[in-house]
């Protein structure tokens, strides 16, 4: 009775643990898997996640050898070599596309002949019978199973298009990402070059608005102004000398996107090679049509939509087959070793099986209904991505358009506020301009001198977007669209121009 009784007690404590243990969560580590309430942070435990590497002042070994003694004056061309080669979506992408290879050769296998080794070694007590008595052996020896598939109507020929077809789409998708990154390489390079010519503009900004506050101190030593256009002179140096400040952060945030997208740490020393004045912009020849055609022709990623709405298909042909028959073919061949020797021997068989399906509760006619819906998602998404690929090349090709236009009209636009601030400055000097005037064409001489700068490198960005989009865009970061010359050439702007 007490040995009843202690069982009993056993099987209650055990239920009683198994009961409280379901209601917490497991340890790991040492520590709970989850945190006790949704207010309260999880403690890692130590050593549960891999520490990232200290990053370093001079973390050079990033840069490749050969770029190394460059890295001092990187041309455009540096910049997207170093963006290819360290970008984590280009090795992610390429790593997706080797996977989708082998994933290929994988289904491939399914033509040939599965053949297995296998080797046994039994003891084996056999009971008494009319013929013999009972007694143990010992049977051991090596055995090859030959299995074929003959004929399946489809499935295995289908799974292995539907191979082929991923093996297009990670393909393409990692050309795709190879112009993606690129043109994030250029459009980082392009703002940063932008913003450092708007600091070279602004600190000639800044120059002009001292000279125009010391000129307007003189003349207010000998009598020729009063105390408020030196007020108002020293307010413009100090505006000024705010947006230099500003554009000096907004140089180090480009700074940092730019080695973001070279998958660089953003505290590697680098710079950039010089470029010339002249900045050469021009209208591309080309119409939209044409474009839009290149586009439907190159780009990446709608061929990838093809060939994962052509994978989607063969999916089909892969549900279909489970419907219909199978032929099979198998043999097997094993040599025994035994103790007793009367159960040695050779043996071998061979089979032909034909397997039918009959009823499975309609999963079946469901599978081939839900791959063929697929398939019809897979093909309205390829043709949406089509749309996409028109809608984009027509925006883009517009918007380079509208920049080649500016960059005209910032042109005229710098030249007019130049002629302003020489008569301004001349009517302030012969004491007939007041201090408003001059302060009034050099604030525009400077917002001029900006738009000129952004709309030139804007004319870039928008060259690299539409090259981009039409799916042309080349891992050096050419453009092969056909542009016309410049017609009017960015000309120095003089450091100062003094009153």
């Amino acid at each position: 009775m007490s040995h009843s009784t202690g069982i009993l007690q056993a099987i209650s404590l055990f239920l009683f643990l198994g009961i409280v243990g379901c209601g917490n969560p497991p340890r790991v580590s040492g520590v709970a898997g989850a945190p006790p309430s949704p207010s309260v942070p999880w403690k890692v435990p130590a050593g549960a996640i891999k520490s990232e590497p200290v990053v370093v002042p001079a973390a050079a070994a990033v840069v490749p050898p050969d770029l190394q003694e460059r890295i001092r004056q990187l041309s455009l061309a540096d910049v997207v070599d170093l963006a290819l080669r360290n970008n984590p979506a280009t090795r992610a992408s390429w790593a997706q596309a080797r996977a989708a290879a082998s994933l290929f050769g994988s289904a491939r296998g399914a033509y040939y002949p599965t053949v297995d080794g296998n080797a046994t070694l039994s003891r084996i007590q056999s009971p008494s019978t009319l013929q013999r008595p009972a007694g143990k052996r010992t049977e051991y020896g090596p055995s090859i199973a030959l299995n074929y598939l003959v004929l399946d109507f489809g499935g295995r020929s289908g799974s292995v298009e539907r191979a082929r077809q991923s093996l297009f789409a990670a393909n393409l998708e990692h050309n795709a990402t190879l112009q993606n990154t690129v043109l994030q390489a250029q459009v980082a390079y392009f703002t940063y070059m932008a913003t450092s010519a708007l600091l070279s503009a602004e600190r000639s900004a800044v120059a002009e608005a001292q000279a125009n506050l010391t000129a307007a101190q003189r003349r207010n030593t000998v009598g020729l102004a009063t105390i408020a256009d030196v007020l108002q002179a020293r307010t413009a140096l100090s505006q000024e000398q705010l947006n230099l400040e500003t554009i000096q952060g907004n140089l180090q945030a480009a700074r940092g996107s730019l080695a973001s997208a070279l998958g660089l740490p953003a505290n590697l020393p680098f710079e950039l090679e010089p470029l010339p004045t002249a900045i050469p912009v021009g209208m591309i020849t080309q119409s939209v049509d044409s474009v839009i055609n290149e586009a439907l022709r190159n780009r990446p990623d709608l061929a990838a939509a093809r060939a994962q709405a052509a994978s989607a298909a063969a999916q089909v042909r892969v549900a279909r087959s489970a419907e219909l028959p199978a032929l099979t073919l198998g043999s097997n061949a094993a040599r025994t070793y035994s103790s007793p020797q009367q159960f040695a021997g050779p043996s071998y068989s061979v089979s032909l099986g034909l397997a039918i399906p009959i009823f499975n509760g309609f999963s079946r006619q469901y599978d081939v209904a839900a791959a063929r819906a697929q398939a019809d998602a897979a093909t309205a998404l390829a043709d949406q991505t089509r749309q996409q690929v028109i809608t984009q090349v027509f925006v883009s090709y517009y918007a380079l358009q509208t920049a080649e236009a500016r960059v005209a009209t910032a042109d005229d636009l710098l030249a007019s506020a130049r002629q302003s601030v020489e008569v301004a400055a001349g009517r302030y000097r012969e004491g007939v301009g007041s201090i408003i005037d001059l302060l009034t064409a050099q604030t525009a001489l400077a917002n001029a001198r900006a738009q000129q700068v952004q709309s030139r490198w804007q004319w870039y960005t928008s060259l690299a977007q539409l090259a981009r989009d039409a799916g042309v865009l080349g891992v050096r970061g050419d453009t092969p669209f056909s542009i016309s010359a410049d017609s009017v050439l960015t000309r120095p702007v003089p450091d100062t121009i003094r009153p």
